[in-house]
């Protein structure tokens, strides 16, 4: 009686075991790809995949038996537990990056033939590509496609029946030339494949923004941000150009104050501010890097939302969705708008909130302004501003902790800071005198690339001022930092760092700026035409050939035409390649005509090595040659299954060698 039996013991396999050459490679190809990702996962966890991956290169390259399936199940579902555990979820791009490195990591563990093999590299460029989800900056992608060398030279040894005399340079090579010829079909898919308006990953994305700025600030919470030295925006003027006390960049405005951080109010008032008088000025196109953020940062003041964003209450710019790749828009700044010249009395209100526990002594100072100034909110301002240039303030980016009460232990005790502590402080100086008065952050200054013709704005750039609601201006900024540090507002954050004595990083040189600026250069025309290559953009870029505008169809015929054409025109090439034996018959007939010149023909149905030793004795002052060549030919035909490249090369060479100029007929 036979009956199901569930088990699993190992499976009998026919098929030959992988060899060690294949599977080092393969380890390698592994190993590629868990380095590309190591930088978004924890690295607890990537050295502990890095840990499994080697014992496992060690363990079969010393005859390790394979694995058991009483160890393989029981990782498996602890490397699911751990992903949930770490991350909540087993969805988005972050858990599903670490869960996709586990299991290639893992899928060693089963290696032991080439079909496994086989599935692992496939695996293994689906999860190298995936990192492109998380950077697709210039050097990420150059990074992933040299990921895919190992990978083509797992796939090349894997098919190998003898494997090149020069082990590394025999995979690494051809796979370089292959991964070279596949650069045009890449090509004519990137212009050619319809995209869509959105991507299609749109799993849940991390909620921490890149660039540090957020809907609520603190005193402190820009620290690490102002030390950050990577692009934020890249921005390029039609016309004049902001000079560097001109350059705010208004991302977020904060109304609401707790005592230790201020918050923004969306949704709470009216959809745009009233905007009068005033004429646009500058025009310009922002590519900003990716933030998570839905905020858009905007010179001040905006005229009107970019096509994709809307205008809130306090013309800020919200993105209809986040950004979460380089992002592209237009936007024109008006200098002298004159913003909400009545103040909706809710506004008010919440501009003048205040927590009643925090800044005795500041309320009281203000006050007594407010007095002593008849409440002209000039001359409040500018006397607290003569207070930070005068009163032994001090801007730094390490500056002493706060107590309980920040504002008094700002004002009245510590009296260092950066951007944040002034513009907090002042603005609940204003708030206490009766003025309206809210935060705003964003950036400001940036630097002037010559070579590439824009603006470039760094993390570093962030900034925190206050905007003052002035009967007959509407919002009025002042920015409390350039009191304390002028060089700030007027040169930009690293020459106030280095006016405080805190310096700059040694690469920040001026040694270094023109390599830097070209850099710099090649990374904004890659963000432009290979990042901020959209469906918009796609759809438009027929119309030098007359044809205003490419559907989706279109493009798909387009696209099925063109791959079907190059991949019969690389078919072809592959064809009409000669094989290395054909080289070896083809030297030959060389061989056989030189031969016949002197008068030794070969006869029909005679094998080569009747022919070369008949050759030999009709040639005697050649013979050693002749029986060199013998020797080669012999051995390249019917001692491998195909002729060894090496040895094709030694023949062409004696073949090129041998004259037959002189001899006795």
């Amino acid at each position: 009686m036979t009956g199901f039996r569930l088990s699993i013991a190992p499976r009998v396999d026919t098929e030959p075991r992988l060899g060690e050459r294949p599977f080092n490679l393969l380890c390698l190809s592994m190993a590629f790809v868990l380095a590309t990702h190591a930088i978004h996962l924890p690295w607890w966890f990537s050295a502990t995949l890095a840990a499994v991956l080697g014992w496992r290169w060690w363990h079969r390259r010393h005859g390790g038996q394979p694995v058991s399936m009483w160890i393989k199940l029981p990782v498996v579902g602890l490397l699911l537990a751990v992903v949930i555990a770490t991350y909540g979820t087993l969805f988005g791009r972050e858990p599903g990056a670490a869960f996709a490195a586990g299991l290639l990591v893992l899928k060693t563990l089963e290696t032991e033939h080439r079909r496994d093999a086989r599935v692992g590299v496939a695996f293994g460029g689906f999860a190298l590509m995936s990192a492109l989800l998380f950077n697709q900056s210039l050097i990420a992608t150059l990074v992933v496609a040299l990921g895919l060398v190992p990978a083509l030279g797992t796939l090349r040894a894997i098919e190998e029946l003898s494997p090149p005399r020069d082990a590394w340079r025999g995979e690494f090579a051809p796979a370089l030339v292959m991964l070279a010829a596949s650069v045009p079909l890449a090509a004519f898919a990137f212009f050619f494949i319809p995209r869509l308006e959105s991507p299609l990953w749109g799993a849940p994305a991390a909620q921490r923004a890149v660039t540090g700025l957020a809907d609520t600030m603190s005193p402190g919470d820009m620290g690490e941000l102002l030390v950050d030295d990577t692009p934020a925006l890249r921005i390029t003027f039609d016309g004049p150009v902001p000079t560097g006390e001109g350059r705010y960049f208004r991302a977020y405005t904060m109304l609401y104050f707790d005592g230790r951080q201020w918050s923004s109010g969306y949704g709470a008032f009216p959809a745009a501010a009233d905007v009068t008088a005033g004429t646009p000025r500058f025009r310009y196109h922002v590519t900003m890097e990716p933030t998570q953020q839905r905020i858009l940062p905007m010179l001040d003041m905006p005229v009107a939302a970019p096509s994709d964003a809307s205008l809130q209450y306090d013309r800020t710019a919200l993105a209809n969705q986040r950004v979460q790749s380089t992002h592209m828009y237009d936007a024109v700044a008006n200098v002298d708008a004159v913003v909400d010249p009545v103040l909706n009395p809710a506004l008010r209100r919440a501009a003048l909130q205040l927590p009643a526990t925090t800044g005795e002594r500041a309320r009281v100072l203000a006050q007594g302004w407010a007095t002593e100034f008849n409440h002209d909110p000039l001359a409040i301002a500018r006397a607290a501003l003569g207070m930070f240039r005068d009163g032994g303030y001090r801007y730094t980016l390490a500056p002493a902790p706060l107590g309980a009460d920040r504002i008094d232990d700002f004002l009245f005790g510590t009296r260092e800071g950066f951007c944040e502590y002034y513009a907090s402080s002042f603005t609940f100086l204003m708030r206490a005198a009766g003025i309206p008065a809210r935060v705003v952050t964003g950036y400001q200054g940036g630097y002037w690339n010559k070579l590439g013709s824009y603006l470039l704005v760094r993390r570093s750039d962030a900034h925190a001022w206050t905007e003052l609601w002035i009967e007959g201006r509407g919002w009025v900024r002042f920015d409390p930092t350039g009191a304390v540090r002028p060089e700030r507002v007027s040169q930009g954050a690293a020459s106030a760092a280095n006016a405080s004595g805190e310096g700059v990083s040694f690469f920040d040189g001026s040694w270094l700026r023109p390599l830097r600026d070209r850099w710099d250069v090649v990374n904004q025309w890659w963000n432009q035409a290979v990042n901020g290559f959209d469906a918009l953009r796609q759809r438009g870029m027929l119309q030098p050939f007359g044809i205003r505008r490419t559907e989706i169809g279109d493009l798909a015929v387009i696209f099925a035409v063109g791959c079907t054409f190059l991949v019969a025109a690389a078919l072809g090439w592959a064809l009409f390649q000669r094989r290395e034996g054909d080289a070896l018959d083809a030297w030959m007939h060389r061989l056989q005509r030189k031969l016949a010149k002197a008068g030794v023909v070969r006869r029909t149905g005679e094998g080569p090595k009747h022919f070369m030793a008949r050759a030999a004795r009709s040639l005697p002052t050649h013979r050693n040659a002749l029986e060199r060549l013998s020797e080669l030919y012999l051995r390249s035909r019917y001692a491998h299954d195909e002729p060894p490249p090496e040895l094709v090369k030694q023949f062409r060479q004696l073949v090129r060698e041998f004259r037959t100029r002189g001899v006795v007929k």
